[in-house]
């Protein structure tokens, strides 16, 4: 009889913690909370261009990269790391070498411009914000690019040269190499070459190599297409369908699988891994949930640390703090390219201002 009503005991129990957790798994309406959407919070247009100016004046392909790379700032932390301590590797043996890593293909693309990789980790905040606009409202982060292009156009700050070839098609302004086989990074300052002056991104770290102070544009030395190009993932896989409102690679829509910055608009819980901030199980990111949940993630060459911030707006990574303690991570001693710059193929001089 004793031994009964413990079973009984148990049982109740049992049926007790089941009940709880059920309750617990229902919003106050009664819906799953488990399939519950995450609501969006949309950005406004000036909050957009404020997030594409550092990059729209970019050829479409490099932006493309840009975009896509920045829906994975683990692995563009990882990647930056990894460029700096491997600048030994030239050409042909970097391109190898890269490919073989895990990470995205537009991580892998953004190897061959080191001060662009170096740009996005030190900014880590810009860049999640930027991946994070891309993912949940990519028709409006690309009318931003376009009129922020369609202003430094009327500001004479974005016309052919001898290092971009620029065109309008409609009234959309396509930017690509004046040679196809060599790649120039524009450098300007981002927050006064459209005419009225936009309000710098908060905590906003000016990388020296895509910098330049005044209103006007400049170019340092060019990247060669080279080696880099015979990749899957290298600079001819890599466009932007301004029409279709998209990045564009291997001719398709690009569709990226971050697990770190989600779209909101298909999210739910059941199909998105806290825990996991790599490809699917991939391990391509090496970079566990406990790092990075109690700010001790990406220790590679300081001491800095990501902090909890509210109120802002980017997914997951929205605890990257704006820009002041990422710009610990990176070697600020490097000079504007970096010591392993340049890998793709041959280097070319620059243009002057304009």
């Amino acid at each position: 009889m004793k031994l009964s009503k413990q079973i009984l005991t148990l049982l109740l129990c049992c049926l007790l913690v089941q009940f709880t957790a059920q309750a617990e798994s229902f919003g106050p309406t009664g819906q799953s909370s488990e399939q519950a959407p995450t609501p969006t919070v949309q950005q406004t247009p000036q909050e957009l261009q404020q997030l594409v100016a550092p990059i729209a004046l970019y050829p479409d392909a490099l932006v493309a990269q840009i975009l896509a790379a920045s829906t994975y700032p683990a692995e563009i932390v990882e990647a930056d790391r990894w460029v700096q301590s491997h600048s030994n590797l030239k050409g042909e043996e970097l391109a190898k070498e890269v490919d073989k890593q895990s990470w995205d293909p537009s991580v892998k693309a953004l190897a061959q411009f080191p001060a662009v990789l170096e740009n996005m980790d030190k900014n880590l905040s810009w860049t999640s914000s930027l991946g994070d606009a891309y993912a949940n409202q990519q028709q409006d982060v690309t009318d931003a690019v376009q009129t922020l292009r369609q202003q430094a156009h009327k500001n004479g700050h974005l016309d052919s040269n001898e290092q971009e070839k620029v065109t309008t098609q409609g009234s959309t302004i396509v930017v690509e190499p004046a040679n196809p086989e060599v790649v120039y990074v524009p450098q300007y300052d981002p927050w006064l070459v459209y005419g009225e002056p936009i309000v710098a991104y908060p905590g906003w770290y000016p990388e020296p190599g895509l910098f330049l102070a005044g209103v006007g544009i400049g170019f340092g030395l060019g990247f060669g297409i080279g080696f880099f190009g015979g990749f899957g993932w290298g600079w001819g896989h890599w466009g932007y369908d301004w029409h279709g409102r998209s990045v564009m690679y291997n001719h398709n829509t690009y569709v990226s699988h971050s697990r770190t910055i989600v779209n909101r608009n298909n999210f739910s819980r059941n199909n998105f891994n806290r825990g996991n901030l790599n490809h699917g199980g991939s391990n391509r990111g090496n970079v566990s949930h406990a790092s990075v949940s109690h700010g001790n993630a990406f220790h590679g060459g300081g001491s800095s640390s990501f902090h909890a911030q509210s109120g802002t707006r980017s997914s997951a990574f929205s605890g990257f703090d704006h820009g002041g303690n990422t710009r610990g991570f990176s070697s600020r001693g490097r000079s504007s390219f970096g010591g392993g710059g340049f890998h793709g193929g041959g280097f070319h001089g620059g243009g002057g201002r304009r």
